[in-house]
C-alpha cells in the first residue's frame, strides 16, 4: 500500500550490499570493467534516457539501461544489484523524481561515494499532472507534476543538452566528440519537431483520447487537447462516471480512435472503444523499447514518426 515508503526501506536495506559492491573494480550490470577499458560508464533508467545518452557517447563509453523494456517504469524499483550498478558507474542518468520516484532515497543511501547523478529534465518547466487516481486505491506515484517531457521533440532537445553537459564535465578530454554527436542528434530532433509542426498544423481536429496522461507536453507544443482515460499512471482504471464523461466527449468531438501504449494493458482503452464504437491504436510512450527493436536500429525518432502517423489517422480525417 505504501509503495514509496516500502521502496525507501528496500533501498536503505541495500546499503551494506552497495557499500560492499562499491569496492569492486567492475562497473555496471554487464560486469565489464570500465577502469580497465578506460571508457566512460553510464547507467540510465529507462529507454529515452538510454537512447539520448547513447547518441552522445557512442563508442567512447558503455551505456547500460536499468529498467527492462517489458516493465512499466512508473512502478519499477531497484534491486541491490541495480543500486550497486549505479554506485559503480561514472554517471547515472534519470528523467525526473516525478518519474523515478526512488532516486532521492537511492542517492541518500549511497552517501557521497557514487556516480554523478544527472537529471535530464533539469531546468524544464513541468506542467501539472492530470492524475485521475482516486484515494483508497493504494497508489502513491508522487505524480503532482507530469514527468513525460521526452515525448515533446522540443523538450527532448533540452534533455539531450543537459545530458551532454554532464558527460563533457565527466570526460572533458572527449568534449569535441561528445558535443559533435549531440549537435548531430539535436539537428535530427529539430527536423522531427518541424515534421510534427507542419503536419499537425493541418489537423482538422485537435482532440485525442489517450489511455493515460502521457502526452501533455506533446499536446501543449502542437496545440492539441489530450483527454486521458486514466491519470499519469497507465494502469489506473476510470470510474463509471469518468467513462460516461469520456463517452460524451468522444461523441461531441467525433473521436474514432482511442490510443493506448504497448507497455501497459489496453483493457481500459478497449472498454471505452467498445462503448463508443471506436477502434484502438498504439501511441507509444517510449517508456520501453525491446532489444529486438533496438537490434533492428529502431530508435526514438522512428517511434515518434510512427506516433505522428497514428495521430494523423484521427486528427487529419475530416
Amino acid at each position: 500500500m505504501f509503495k514509496k515508503w516500502s521502496g525507501f526501506m528496500i533501498i536503505a536495506a541495500c546499503f551494506l550490499v552497495v557499500a560492499a559492491c562499491g569496492n569492486s573494480s567492475s562497473k555496471g550490470s554487464s560486469g565489464s570493467s570500465d577502469k580497465k577499458s578506460g571508457k566512460l560508464h553510464v547507467v540510465t533508467t529507462f529507454y529515452p534516457m538510454y537512447e539520448f545518452t547513447k547518441q552522445i557517447v557512442k563508442d567512447k563509453g558503455d551505456v547500460d539501461m536499468l529498467i527492462p523494456s517489458s516493465v512499466e517504469p512508473h512502478d519499477w524499483e531497484p534491486t541491490p544489484k541495480d543500486i550497486a550498478s549505479i554506485q559503480n558507474a561514472d554517471l547515472f542518468v534519470y528523467n525526473s523524481t516525478y518519474m523515478e520516484t526512488w532516486v532521492p532515497s537511492a542517492e541518500k543511501s549511497m552517501g557521497t561515494d557514487h556516480a554523478a547523478f544527472v537529471k535530464a529534465s533539469k531546468g524544464i518547466d513541468l506542467i501539472e499532472g492530470s492524475d485521475e487516481e482516486e484515494e483508497g486505491h493504494g497508489h502513491d506515484h508522487s505524480h503532482s507534476m507530469d514527468p513525460h517531457v521526452w515525448l515533446s521533440p522540443v523538450l527532448a532537445q533540452k534533455e539531450v543538452k543537459n545530458i551532454t553537459a554532464q558527460i563533457v564535465k565527466q570526460d572533458p578530454k572527449n568534449k569535441a566528440y561528445y558535443e559533435k554527436n549531440s549537435e548531430e542528434y539535436i539537428a535530427k530532433l529539430k527536423d522531427l519537431d518541424k515534421l510534427y509542426r507542419t503536419t499537425l498544423n493541418k489537423a482538422a481536429k485537435k482532440e485525442l483520447i489517450t489511455q493515460h496522461a502521457a502526452f501533455g507536453y506533446l499536446a501543449k507544443e502542437y496545440g492539441l487537447k489530450q483527454v486521458a482515460i486514466a491519470g499519469l499512471s497507465p494502469e489506473e482504471e476510470p470510474s463509471a462516471a469518468k467513462l460516461a464523461e469520456l463517452k460524451t466527449f468522444a461523441k461531441k468531438h467525433d473521436v474514432k480512435i482511442i490510443y493506448f501504449e504497448e507497455v501497459a494493458s489496453p483493457k481500459v482503452a478497449n472498454t471505452l472503444a467498445g462503448e463508443i464504437g471506436a477502434k484502438t491504436e498504439v501511441l507509444n510512450t517510449l517508456e520501453g523499447l525491446s532489444q529486438k527493436e533496438r537490434d533492428k536500429g529502431i530508435g526514438y525518432i522512428d517511434i515518434m514518426e510512427k506516433n505522428l502517423d497514428a495521430l494523423k489517422d484521427s486528427l487529419l480525417v475530416k
